[in-house]
């Protein structure tokens, strides 16, 4: 009888532990899902977005789309475990206008950074340069009231002297006036150091290369560094 009840005693202990040892190991389980789930969860809330909102020279025509600019930038944001998506809203052939009536598709999108480089076709076709400026402030107005903490940057552009030099120079003139208007940050020119070189430029003679569109993400980067920093 005793040997009996020892025998008893020793397999409830043995049920108890195993039990014990089954809710242990679950518990465990769920406590790490719900921690992954919350870390997730909180990338996702930290995840922050900038778009590229311009012409043919941002959607990087005649490339791969992973060649172009803002993919430069996106590489590098990685490269440093920065937590920013790129969103490459380039259209080739975009004027000031015709972005200003994209402008509201694309906002559907959060933007926690803005970067506007738009003009170039403007100052090609010779449009008034009072429509690119009007057109230009009309996009700025919209961003910051759709979203009052969107950080705009403004990409500075120049054009050959092909309208004339008045009309040059005061086209040149728009892009840092708006920007001391506005108070934004400013890339003084997007082509910095690829405008103007054959062994830069594709056979059109504008849009960069790949190692163009390099040098252009380093002439943004100058500028975004600051803004994501800060």
């Amino acid at each position: 009888m005793h040997t009996l009840l020892k025998l008893c005693y020793f397999f409830s202990l043995f049920l108890l532990l195993s039990c014990g040892g089954k809710s242990t190991q679950k518990s465990e389980d769920t406590t790490a899902e719900s921690t992954n789930s919350s870390t997730e969860e909180t990338e996702r809330k930290d995840n922050k977005t900038i778009i590229f909102f311009g012409d043919s020279l941002t959607a990087g025509l005649g490339l791969d789309p992973q060649e172009a600019f803002p993919a430069v930038i996106q590489g590098t944001l990685d490269s440093l475990g920065m937590n920013y998506t790129v969103i490459n809203s380039g259209l080739s052939g975009e004027t000031t206008a015709s972005g200003r009536n994209r402008l509201d598709w694309v906002l559907n999108q959060k933007a926690d950074i803005f970067i506007l480089e738009l003009g170039a076709n403007d100052g090609l076709r010779g449009i008034p340069l009072e429509e690119t400026r009007t057109n230009l402030q009309a996009i700025i107005d919209a961003v910051q009231k759709k979203n009052p903490s969107t950080q705009i940057v403004l990409a500075g552009m120049q054009i050959p002297p092909n309208m004339g030099q008045d009309y040059t120079s005061e086209f040149r003139k728009i892009f840092p006036e708006l920007a001391e208007k506005n108070t934004l940050p400013l890339i003084p020119f997007l082509l910095e150091g690829v405008a103007g070189n054959p062994e830069l430029n594709q056979e059109d003679g504008i849009h960069p290369t790949v190692e163009g569109q390099k040098i252009v993400a380093n002439n943004v980067w100058a500028v975004l560094e600051g803004v994501l920093r800060n």
